[in-house]
């Protein structure tokens, strides 16, 4: 602790024993002890303040029980910390008292070390909450309106390029690193082109098997392949007049390259089994992670293509090239979450904005939105602490593992359990977990799609999908 204030602890319990046995054990650090015998005397106090830096609430008590009482004093005041005690350390007891914003939770009978050792951390976070003081946004979300955020000098280039794109249909190839926001670059293009009032249709190349993507673009044919019951309009089709997006192009196989060529020269196609040539007006952006250059040299990318798509490039920086944006992306996140009602933080401590300023985000941006998200929902109060960050940036929360995948869940099982547990309001939070789990579990497989998607329970090509 480094606050020269005596700091206050509250003791709500209705054994006196354990009142006492507790308050002489964190009386020998110098803290200021209160007590109270019931949940309704301890919520009366808090009401009526001033509140106590800490308390120390048991869960099963007569009359209000520990986790109503925790309700009740976290709606008077959300910074509250609250560490409950139980002698039933159960998954439920652990579920209920994180859901409803507990510090921690700590077993009887008391190991005294371990009762000072949580106190002092959690009286560091109430310092630390307390130090975030009136935190003042960076960022107006209303001037980011295309999820598009910072200012560093390799980003005011690429702004630049896309107003100098819009007003034409000249094919663009947008390079980068996965997670630095390519997808959002071509939405921009889009929506300020003069073909904003039609469609626009991204297509992940990599999520689609190679014997299905030419029926997925194109459509197909009535009795074409097994399994065609019927006409099939492609995404080229769907999309006539508007713009269509065609992700990670460097996965494309050859044979469908050539189709692709076809559409840019000729403007046509042709439906899987099909024999009519149509024709279709439709902008193509293309992106890729990949080093193209080097794929046309091995000649697993048409060079003919090559260069009819790479008319004007833009290319993404990675994050760790532009470390500045990092406090702008963050408010933008935690506007977004707030605004969306996933989590009620809208601040960050400095220690951990200093943390997250000096990390080297291999995943990039799409990496500090899930550490964002995932920090927002453990936090205890209204404000990110270090504390709350990974434990492989610096933090103390639990590294990142994989946790679900561990356990032998698949991401279905994962899911269901979640839904159960969550808060009804944590509902849309499910498509990011999912994703999330699947992108850990690839990563601790390094890499190995297969190995990773038999640990999920899913298809090679459903895995693929997942991580678009």
């Amino acid at each position: 602790m480094t606050d020269s204030r005596t700091p206050t602890i509250l003791l709500i319990d209705d054994d006196a024993e354990v009142r006492y046995s507790l308050s002489r054990v964190l009386s020998t650090k110098g803290y200021a002890v209160k007590e109270a015998a019931s949940g309704e005397q301890g919520v009366a106090a808090v009401k009526q303040g001033p509140p106590p830096d800490l308390i120390f609430l048991d869960i099963r008590m007569g009359g209000m029980g520990g986790i109503e009482a925790l309700q009740h004093i976290r709606s008077v005041n959300a910074r509250q910390l609250v560490v409950l005690m139980t002698a039933f350390g159960t998954a439920q007891t652990a579920i209920e008292a994180m859901k409803y914003g507990a510090f921690d939770y700590i077993m009887k009978p008391f190991d005294p070390a371990k009762v000072l050792a949580l106190a002092d951390k959690a009286l560091q976070a109430h310092a630390d909450l307390r130090a975030v003081g009136d935190y003042k946004p960076t960022v107006n979300p209303d001037d980011y309106r295309e999820g598009i955020v910072g200012s560093a000098p390799v980003m005011q280039e690429v702004f630049k390029t896309i107003g100098q794109v819009t007003a034409s249909d000249v094919t663009v190839m947008i390079t980068g690193e996965s997670g630095t926001g390519k997808e959002l670059v071509a939405r921009s293009i889009w929506k300020h082109s003069h073909r904003s009032g039609k469609p626009f249709i991204a297509v992940n190349c990599a999520a689609i098997p190679d014997n299905l993507i030419e029926s997925e673009l194109f459509g197909h044919e009535k009795g074409s392949f097994t399994g065609a019951t019927g006409q099939r309009l492609g995404k080229f089709e769907l999309c006539d007049g508007g713009t269509i997006f065609l992700d990670e192009i460097g996965d494309m196989a050859l044979a469908t390259q050539t189709k692709i060529l076809r559409v840019l020269q000729q403007g046509e196609i042709q439906r899987v089994g099909g024999t009519e040539t149509i024709r279709v007006d439709v902008r193509i952006l293309a992106a890729t992670n990949k080093d193209l250059e080097a794929m046309v040299k091995a000649k697993t990318f048409r060079e003919d293509l090559y260069y009819r798509l790479n008319v004007v490039r833009i290319k993404m920086p990675p994050l760790r090239e532009r470390g500045e944006d990092i406090p702008q992306i963050v408010d933008f996140c935690l506007q977004n979450l707030a605004k969306q009602k996933k989590a009620r933080v809208t601040k960050v401590s400095p220690e951990a904005l200093a943390l997250l300023t000096k990390h080297a985000w291999p995943g990039n941006v799409r990496e500090l939105e899930n550490v964002i998200y995932r920090s927002a929902v453990i936090a205890q109060g209204d404000a990110i602490l270090a504390k709350d960050l990974p434990a492989e940036l610096g933090g103390t929360a639990p590294a990142d593992e994989p946790v679900a995948a561990a356990a032998g869940l698949t991401v279905a099982a994962a899911l269901d359990f979640l839904q159960t547990e969550l808060a009804k309001d944590a509902a849309p939070m499910l498509p990011r977990v999912q994703r999330e789990l699947a992108r850990r579990v690839l990563q601790a497989a390094n890499g190995d799609e297969a190995a990773a998607a038999k640990k999920l329970g899913l298809t090679k090509a459903a895995l693929a999908k997942l991580l678009t």
